[in-house]
């Protein structure tokens, strides 16, 4: 029971009466913090959420941006970490699919999927299980349903030991004239559910997952995890579309968390309607199911229209055709209540706002305590400690887990995991870059500029591909926002991620807040999973390897001290302390617009690589580069521009922001330097076999060495 005293009396003021027992149990998952939103919701407004591009910005299922004159995209993300961590190949699947319905519901067919996720240390055995079957669980679902998944982030942190996060960003494409919404605006509309039947899987589900977790979580807990069933929803994702091509539909939801609860009380209040729902009507999977365990089963592959009566018998005949149950189970009513009925039996009676939109909460906030005393460390060769850093499980080649993703299905994809970010062909002129991304230790450290730093991130990812940030989607993974530090570090993070946001005119058009992820006082860093939708003409594509020998490179931002929070100092040192480094807005922006005219402008083709320095410095940028292009360079390191004496070794793994290295052919350097107005210089060259920084050499073969299959050790 999620339900606070509070909350009880508020509502029992509301009814004017007690609740029964079944309207408790609605009214407890529709108050839970994952349906609700009552802790978040207060600070969310901050984000920035309309813009030139933008179609729906957050409040349905997903958001949508345009992307040409015919199409749009509906973009969502959504978190599946606790059941994750109690069932992690089925609560990765049911994650995967959840995420999948949303895109559907918005009446458009899913083209992509890019995962964002976290795990304890893999020298851990219970971290390498999980990573292993989360991994299995994404790759089986989206490989079954025949959706590629084509980008994402992995990191393992002693944070995330108790905790793993499982977040999935899904992309889909419409026709801006087939758009439909979460909606019920007709009365004498009926409830039409169509897809799996109802079972006692997932109850509980949405107040589990607002919940901390404890070290008996995965014997107690296993039954709110839901049970999914790919092949299922591959002919729901097959009918849904046709219903929609062939069915003047008023409205559609899928069923995730809170089950028919959330789902009904949401379209009817969406239009300030009511809803009536016959219990007799919903197809079950079990025998003896209750009223409370029918409306609140969170079993999967379950999508509601709202349809014309007229229009039902179609709807019936597609859905056989597809071999799917469906059932009118209720209408759209004139009022403002939801009854749920059972043989002309009222078993509950409550208005749809107070289920779809309770009150909000205006918890304490306070400031976290500072983590600025560093430990004195002494800092190894780099011809040590960029080998170590490259072998590290965050850096190293990810190839272990994207070589089980179909990322080619739909053949849409035209840059594949391993680069920036992944690029998708939508028309013969048009392309999308799609990217996740998020810094956790500078976010633990800083919030606001490890939120600002994450979209900061993401959006340099998608620049690096040439195409133009257009919009944002998150992920906002914290602990318990009960604990004042926790909510100042998620209203901190929000300030700095809207910053970025606001300043690219890239909004925050969906997302999705997970709170509790912590055990028995053990909490995760902070994790504002971002994804970034970019768009661009096909023909400015770029990737980040280096192609051809005595090719320059051009280095463009300034480097600054800022080595704390790294990942230098996370693999080396094995220490989490300090100041993250700062974003400085004016600089993140103008260095970004700067490439994007740069590649807007080479009709020649004159720019033979991009690539962004983030993890690890500009010293594994220029490895990652090297490596992605077998191909050595010669760097001069007095070259890079930075602010006041830096230390070698700070200026090669310092993660300031805003920074990217380009390449481009021996004849254009100079036409190229003097467009450019940002600090920019040519710090060497590409060129041999090695990679080579002042009178530092590395092998390519050696980097190559280092950075492959280092996962393959830890894992079967």
């Amino acid at each position: 029971m999620v339900l606070t005293d509070s909350e009880m009396n508020y509502i029992k003021k509301t009814i004017n009466r007690e609740m029964n027992p079944l309207e408790e149990g609605m009214l407890d998952v529709m108050f839970s913090e994952h349906c609700s939103y009552k802790s978040s919701r207060p600070i969310l407004g901050l984000f920035p959420t309309e813009g030139e591009n933008i179609i729906l910005g957050p409040g349905d299922d997903a958001g949508l941006v345009s992307i040409t004159d015919k199409y749009a995209l509906a973009v969502g993300m959504e978190s599946h970490n606790h059941p994750s961590a109690i069932e992690p190949y089925g609560g990765a699947g049911t994650g995967i699919g959840g995420i999948l319905r949303d895109i559907i519901s918005m009446g458009a067919m899913p083209i992509a999927l890019l995962d964002s996720i976290r795990f304890g240390p893999l020298d851990d055995e219970k971290s390498r299980y999980l990573f292993e079957h989360v991994v299995k669980g994404i790759s089986d679902y989206g490989n079954r349903v025949g959706i590629p998944t084509v980008g994402g982030e992995v990191e393992f942190d002693e944070s995330f030991r108790a905790n793993p996060l499982v977040n999935v960003m899904c992309v889909g494409l419409v026709e801006k004239d087939k758009i439909v919404r979460g909606i019920a605006p007709n009365i004498g509309d009926v409830f039409f559910l169509m897809g799996g039947t109802t079972g006692r899987d997932g109850i509980h589900g949405v107040t589990f997952a607002s919940e901390e977790l404890t070290s008996d979580s995965e014997s107690e807990d296993r039954p709110a995890v839901q049970v999914g069933d790919p092949f299922t929803k591959k002919r729901v994702l097959e009918a849904s579309l046709e219903i929609l091509d062939k069915i003047d539909v008023s409205g559609v939801k899928d069923l995730g968390g809170g089950g028919l609860t959330c789902c009904i009380s949401e379209l009817a209040d969406s239009s300030e309607n009511g809803a009536f729902v016959d219990l007799n009507k919903i197809p079950l999977r079990e025998e003896g199911m209750t009223p409370y365990e029918i409306m609140l089963s969170e079993s999967q592959e379950r999508m509601i229209f709202v349809l014309n009566p007229k229009d039902v018998d179609k709807a019936h005949e597609i859905c056989e055709k597809h071999e799917i149950v469906s059932s009118v189970i209720g209408t759209v009513t004139d009022g403002d209540n939801m009854v749920v009925d059972d043989d002309g039996n009222s078993l509950a009676d409550l208005p749809t706002i107070l289920l779809a939109d309770p009150p909000s909460l205006n918890r304490e906030i306070k400031p976290q305590k500072s983590n600025k005393d560093l430990i004195t460390v002494e800092d190894p060769e780099i011809k040590e400690s960029l080998i170590k850093i490259l072998s590290s499980p965050n850096i190293a080649s990810k190839k272990w887990v994207y070589k089980q993703y179909d990322h080619e299905v739909q053949i849409r994809t035209a840059v594949k995991p391993g680069d920036d970010a992944a690029v998708l062909k939508i028309d013969d002129e048009t392309a999308i870059a799609l990217s996740t991304d998020s810094n956790t230790i500078h976010t633990k450290l800083s919030p606001f500029n490890g939120g600002a730093g994450s979209v900061a991130e993401s959006i340099r990812n998608v620049i690096s591909m040439g195409a133009t940030p257009y919009a944002v989607v998150d992920c906002l993974n914290f602990g318990n926002p009960e604990n004042p530090e926790i909510l100042w570090q998620f209203k901190e993070c929000i300030k700095g991620m809207s910053l970025v946001s606001e300043n690219f005119n890239a909004p925050v058009i969906s997302g999705n807040v997970s709170f509790y992820n912590e055990t028995e006082g053990i909490k995760i860093n902070p994790t504002p999973a971002v994804g970034v939708i970019g768009v661009e003409n096909i023909e400015n594509i770029r990737t980040m390897g280096f192609k051809d020998e005595n090719d320059k490179i051009i280095f463009i931002g300034t480097t600054y001290d800022e080595i704390e929070g790294s990942e230098y100092h996370r693999t080396i040192h094995n220490i989490e302390q300090g100041e993250a480094p700062e974003i400085r807005i004016e600089e993140e922006v103008s260095n970004g617009k700067t490439v994007l005219n740069l590649v807007s402008k080479d009709i020649n083709k004159n720019i033979t690589a991009i690539h962004d320095c983030s993890a690890g410095g500009i010293a594994i940028a220029l490895a990652e580069m090297a490596l992605s292009g077998n191909i050595g360079a010669k760097i001069d390191s007095s070259k890079i521009i930075k602010d006041g004496d830096i230390s070698l070794n700070n200026l090669l793994y310092s993660e300031s922001h805003g920074r990217y290295l380009i390449t481009v052919k021996e004849e254009a350097l100079d036409e190229i330097l003097n467009n450019i107005d940002v600090p920019a210089t040519c710090i060497g060259e590409v060129k041999g076999d090695s990679l080579k920084i002042d009178n530092i050499s590395f092998k390519v073969n050696d980097l190559k060495n280092a950075y492959n299959g280092v996962l393959e050790k830890y894992m079967p």
